[in-house]
């Protein structure tokens, strides 16, 4: 029986203090959670083009809940506490320019008039010096106002933490966007909405 390898032994030592702790607990929710299963002997042969797609679909679906679950126990472990609290939760995916980049965006309760979110995302590209990515809220599909921008070092996940400070509507949504030297706003989309 092999042993499941311990957080030093996947990072090594370059994180310390508040984010190797964040860190330890997201490592100990992945061991909680078990490995993936096997794949089935029906998929050593491969499907027709119409059924890996219906499965493609089931997977992307299947990773979004996981990463939404992940994102909530995170978050609540994070601020101690045993309810999640938040307003809404809206899975982003990759589009061609980022087809493996996943992400959560927990919408918490507005105070004083901003909404703060929490955007849990994974399998962002890093981008070159002066490059960022910038998330937008999206109102009867125009853009209506940044919310924030960030940067990632690699494709690993990384939690950021925003603000909307607009009045908002049932059907906004966000997207993120490539930002660059020279880039028309809102740039490249990386990350829209999943569509249910």
């Amino acid at each position: 029986m092999s042993r499941e390898p311990t957080l030093d032994e996947l990072i090594g030592a370059g994180a310390t203090g508040a984010e190797r702790e964040q860190l330890q607990k997201a490592h100990e929710l992945l061991l909680q959670a078990g490995a993936p299963p096997e794949l089935p002997p029906q998929l050593l042969k491969p499907p027709g083009v119409e059924v890996a797609r219906r499965q493609r679909r089931r997977v992307v679906k299947r990773r979004t809940l996981a990463l939404l679950a992940a994102g909530y126990g995170v978050a609540n472990l994070r601020n101690g506490q045993s309810k999640p609290t938040a307003a809404a939760v809206l899975a982003l995916k990759g589009t061609a320019l980022e087809p493996r980049a996943r992400a959560s965006l927990v919408l918490w309760h507005p105070y004083d008039g901003n909404w703060p979110m929490t955007l849990n995302v994974v399998g962002l590209s890093k981008l070159p010096p002066q490059t960022y990515y910038e998330v937008y809220l999206v109102r009867d599909g125009r853009i209506l106002g940044s919310c924030g921008s960030f940067r990632v070092s690699g494709p690993h996940a990384l939690t950021v933490k925003l603000t909307a400070p607009y009045a908002l509507r049932r059907g906004d949504t966000w997207v993120v966007t490539r930002q660059g030297p020279g880039t028309k706003e809102p740039g490249e989309t990386v990350l829209e909405p999943v569509s249910t």
